[in-house]
């Protein structure tokens, strides 16, 4: 029971850390890598506890992975092309 409070309060603490850090690119990633991270180890908990199912923590998995190469090679590319990772240096609306 107290495990579950505390990756709840992680995975609030991971929203509210993506909502109020608006400034760099790599900090907004490190917060939803933070989130998902939360996700996972509640998802351990549960599988592990109630259901005793692996398959579905491997496969969440590789979507954490997935989703954190695509994170970065967007940023890397925008790093490429404007310079830093700023939120005020470059437009999304423009082509």
């Amino acid at each position: 029971m107290m495990m579950s409070i505390l990756f709840m309060n992680m995975f609030l603490i991971g929203i509210i850390s993506f909502l109020l850090v608006r400034k760099h690119l790599l900090l907004l990633l490190l917060s939803l890598e933070f989130i998902m991270l939360s996700l996972f180890m509640m998802l351990v908990m549960f599988m592990m506890n109630y259901i005793n199912e692996s398959y579905f923590l491997m496969f969440f998995m590789i979507f954490m992975v997935c989703e954190a190469v695509l994170g970065l090679s967007l940023m890397v590319s925008m790093v490429r092309i404007y310079g830093n990772d700023y939120f005020q240096s470059f437009n999304l609306l423009m082509c």
